[in-house]
């Protein structure tokens, strides 16, 4: 495939289109490393720069309207700027942005956490999602006196040190740059999926938990049985192994209780964030009270173990609380979550329809309120329709071209739409039929593109 910097009619339009988040660019360079302050926000030439969202669209520096798929990073599922949430987030500002003290809001934030989690007997409140996972893995080893930690190969659960290798590189193990041999030597890789690789290694490993994201790596991108969620249920419980689900991303989307709730499967321990805060800051470790009782001051030393200590400058920030119970409200008492599901259905097919259409092998695909292309980078003979993503191993499901991809996105671009690096995309309960129709041209649009420019 040629190189798109040089000679892509696509990268020349792209250009054309945003001289103002060029310029954007420019600046940042001087700034932050490449530019940028998150990894997923890395696009060649540059990425847009936005300066206002609503609902399911957001407009860049230029002027330039996007159906929006990256959803604020899966936290937005109620669109952007919905009016209740922001009417909840005025009021707050207006008492105050940080109290350095308990305040009202954050108990009526985690009933709300509690009543609909099925896993949350007690909640704890952190910044993010990394720190909840962090949090996750030292509540399991205090409560288990056990050092390790089984994880799935490409399950993203943070940047933090026991999550870095198997995530897109050292799927051996080794440890990546910047982190210490014997964290690596305490986590224990296995391939996504595999019940028997996951039995043997409880049966064989010092395992305190198993954390893994319940439908699959990426929202399903590399996606998971159910059966598997019950078998590893089973098979923790027989070996004491605490089960960690990740639902940092599908906590309040897949279903108003998570995944945890729509597959009956539950859990000891759950780390939250995104959609928990509404669009703003904020994560939480919940689960069951035995193990949350670490943190107590009271109960950790009548039980004889060492509390754990958990600061945290903006845990349950009263802000943040505000945005994230007005959302999880609407969460419990609308049907956001079957609508983002079901467009993310309505769209899977008519993608699908569009590839078999162009006679492009690809494939749309996953469940609720994602999607993810496959692009078919062994280039197999597949019916979109008929495709089952199951039936394809994870480093070919993960496996696309960067450079086929960062195109698609550029077109996509250049045609009103703005869908993440995976490729694939998130979707909220705020886009409706003109924005599938909107999504379906332009990645009609893209494919011509890409074929004018040689890489189809």
């Amino acid at each position: 495939m040629p190189d798109t910097l040089t000679n892509s009619r696509i990268v020349a339009a792209y250009r054309e289109r945003t001289p103002a988040s060029e310029r954007f660019a420019a600046q940042a360079q001087d700034l932050f490393p490449s530019g940028i302050t998150h990894d997923g926000r890395h696009l060649k030439p540059y990425g847009i720069y936005v300066e206002r969202a609503e609902g399911p669209r957001k407009w860049d520096a230029d002027g330039n309207e996007y159906v929006d798929y990256y959803g604020g990073h899966g936290a937005l599922l109620l669109g952007h700027n919905h009016p209740e949430v922001m009417a909840a987030v005025e009021q707050a500002i207006a008492r105050g942005t940080h109290f350095g003290a308990n305040h009202e809001a954050e108990i009526g934030w985690g009933r709300l956490v509690r009543d609909l989690v099925p896993s949350a007997e007690r909640v704890r409140f952190t910044s993010s999602g990394t720190e909840a996972t962090h949090m996750a893995l030292r509540l399991a080893r205090a409560f288990t006196g056990r050092a390790k930690v089984l994880r799935l190969k490409t399950h993203f659960h943070g940047w933090h040190d026991h999550m870095t290798s198997g995530l897109s590189s050292h799927f051996d193990g080794s440890p990546t740059v910047g982190v210490l041999p014997g964290v690596a030597e305490n986590v224990v890789l296995v391939t996504p999926g595999d019940i028997e690789a996951t039995v043997a290694a409880l049966e064989q490993e010092d395992v305190a938990a198993v954390i893994f994201e319940p439908t699959g790596a990426s929202f399903g991108m590399v996606p998971l049985s159910p059966n598997y969620l019950t078998a590893v249920r089973e098979a923790t419980r027989r070996h004491g192994t605490l089960l960690v689900f990740d639902e940092v991303v599908t906590g309040f989307r897949v279903s108003p209780g998570g995944a945890q709730a729509h597959y009956g499967v539950i859990p000891d321990l759950t780390s939250l964030a995104k959609i928990l805060a509404g669009g703003l800051p904020g994560g939480a470790i919940v689960g069951r009270k035995d193990i949350l009782d670490a943190l107590d001051f009271e109960a950790a030393p009548a039980s004889g173990r060492e509390k754990i200590q958990h600061q945290g400058t903006f845990n349950a920030n009263p802000v943040s609380a505000a945005a994230g119970a007005a959302t999880l409200h609407l969460v419990a008492t609308t049907d956001a979550c079957e609508r983002a599901n079901a467009y993310g259905e309505a769209l899977r097919r008519d993608l699908n329809r569009l590839f078999a259409e162009e006679q492009v092998g690809w494939a749309a695909y996953g469940t609720f309120s994602g999607f993810h292309i496959f692009t078919n980078p062994k280039g197999r003979t597949i019916n979109p329709a008929s495709f089952d993503a199951s039936t394809i191993p994870y480093d070919e499901l993960k496996g696309f071209s960067p450079d086929l991809v960062r195109k698609l996105r550029l077109a996509l671009l250049v045609n009103g739409v703005d869908i993440p690096n995976r490729p694939g995309g998130i979707i909220s309960a705020s886009h409706g039929d003109r924005e599938r129709g909107e999504t379906i041209e332009a990645f009609r649009k893209a494919l011509a593109m890409l074929r004018e420019d040689g890489d189809l």
